[in-house]
């Protein structure tokens, strides 16, 4: 049976236990917006204890938060105005990512846009990692409030169906007469913990990885490719290309140029010779291209290929001409597996199949994220886990925290008035300005521009389905 039914009966039975827990609880309950908060005391002296114990380390730690507090708002905003123009400029950006700007953390959100990009997200693993996010983020301000003899009046959870929030309350004149420091720095505790989390559960995968996963294929992500000038090309199908007739309903057009010969797609080269474009992308005339290889690579005439360097030794002892079977690997939840026969073409003497790997940025702060995960898992090779299905769930669950940490780490610092963000960024103004009023105003403004924007972003995402 299905997983997936297990855990709509978990989402089934949580419901109505939270249905219970509210019914039976009532009185212990207050409404405010959509929400029904439950107060409690459960982890304030924990919160006490922590804020007393550890105070030499939690007092210079604060300056670390704050620079981690300004550095968070400054990537998400850089972020959010980049990905915003990218949105809007392109217009195949959100038909391919198909999930709105605005999308709340809920469970198969995967299935909800049909989006393949995505591990699948049960409502198992959002109730795990709603605990394993809210909890430090949430218990780190109340530290750090404490800290600053700010007083915490409850902790507890909030409900919207059954879908869970946490909270710490803390008392909001001690935290408004405490110092802008204190105040920032118990603001930006939240999202200096969801980092440290991810960075955890980022050593905790990697070590899940080396224990549970090998190697066992790798993937391409583009046949071998040129880009020649217009005026180079020869003849169109065999004939001169002002003889030549585009079929456009065949896949490929052949073309010959500088005494090569050249793959492309019917409709790009008649827009490219209307357009009387100097240049044209195309694909070497190779073997890859030819018979749509597809999926990982799994084995050359039976030898396991575990690396590019696998593929290249084993391509290597090849000759031009030789014909070799590629087993690939093309839907990873059925295992279907296809072998593909082919001609191994010349390439200046040498064998030549004719596929690629486009690499990820690895510049700037992309390039350190994207090193990272590569020393973790390459996104180029297939892995195959030693625990099965029970290894892919884990490591799926693994993946999700860590995003899901980083994600709210940065949206929390967006300078929102309903993040923590916002009145970061209202203090941090109030601060250098000296002035409250500057401080309001800006903070309304830097509001008001951001949901302009979302709303915006919104708009664009509905006309996609138009």
């Amino acid at each position: 049976m299905s997983f997936i039914v297990y855990d709509l009966a978990f989402l089934v039975a949580s419901t109505l236990a939270v249905v219970l827990f509210l019914y039976t609880r009532k009185h212990n309950l207050k409404r405010e917006g959509l929400l029904y908060l439950y107060r409690t005391k459960i982890g304030i002296k924990f919160i006490e204890w922590t804020s007393k114990k550890f105070s030499k380390i939690l007092m210079p730690l604060q300056y670390v938060i704050l620079a981690s507090g300004y550095l968070l708002m400054i990537l998400m905003v850089w972020y959010f105005f980049k990905f915003s123009y990218m949105y809007l400029a392109s217009p195949g950006l959100a038909e391919q990512l198909r999930v709105p700007i605005l999308t709340p953390l809920v469970p198969y959100i995967d299935k909800l846009f049909a989006v393949d990009f995505l591990p699948p997200f049960y409502f198992t693993y959002w109730i795990v990692i709603i605990a394993i996010i809210a909890i430090p983020h949430e218990f780190a301000h109340g530290i750090f409030a404490r800290l600053n003899k700010i007083k915490i009046h409850s902790t507890g959870f909030g409900f919207l169906g059954p879908f869970l929030a946490a909270f710490v309350e803390q008392d909001e004149k001690d935290m408004n007469k405490s110092s802008k420091f204190a105040q920032l720095s118990v603001l930006a505790a939240g999202t200096f913990a969801n980092i440290l989390t991810a960075i955890l559960f980022g050593i905790i995968l990697w070590l899940f990885i080396i224990a549970t996963m090998s190697p066992i294929g790798v993937y391409f992500n583009t046949y071998s490719t040129a880009i020649i000038n217009t005026e180079d090309i020869n003849l169109v199908n065999g004939l001169p290309i002002l003889d030549a007739q585009i079929n456009e309903s065949s896949q490929f057009v052949n073309l010959e140029a500088n005494n090569r010969s050249y793959l492309v797609p019917p409709s790009i080269l008649k827009r490219t010779l209307d357009e009387q474009r100097p240049q044209i992308g195309v694909y070497d005339d190779a073997p890859a291209v030819k018979s749509e290889l597809s999926g990982a690579i799994l084995s050359v005439n039976g030898n396991k290929i575990t690396s590019f360097d696998d593929l290249r030794t084993q391509i290597a002892t090849h000759s031009p001409g030789e014909q070799i079977t590629i087993k690939t690997l093309i839907d990873e939840k059925t295992k279907e597996t296809k072998d593909y026969e082919l001609t191994l073409a010349d390439r200046d003497g040498n064998p030549f199949l004719g596929i690629g790997i486009i690499p990820q940025q690895t510049t700037g702060l992309r390039g350190i994220i994207m090193n990272s995960i590569i020393k973790i898992k390459d996104p180029m090779v297939y892995y195959e886990s030693k625990l099965g299905d029970f290894g892919t769930f884990i490591y799926d669950l693994l993946w999700w925290t860590i995003l899901i940490s980083i994600s709210v780490a940065l949206v929390n610092m967006l300078p929102v008035g309903i993040f923590d963000g916002g009145r970061f960024f209202y203090l941090t103004i109030w601060g250098i300005t000296g002035s409250k009023k500057i401080g309001e105003k800006a903070f309304k403004a830097s509001t008001w521009l951001m949901l302009i924007l979302i709303l915006v972003l919104m708009i664009r995402w509905v006309f996609i389905f138009f």
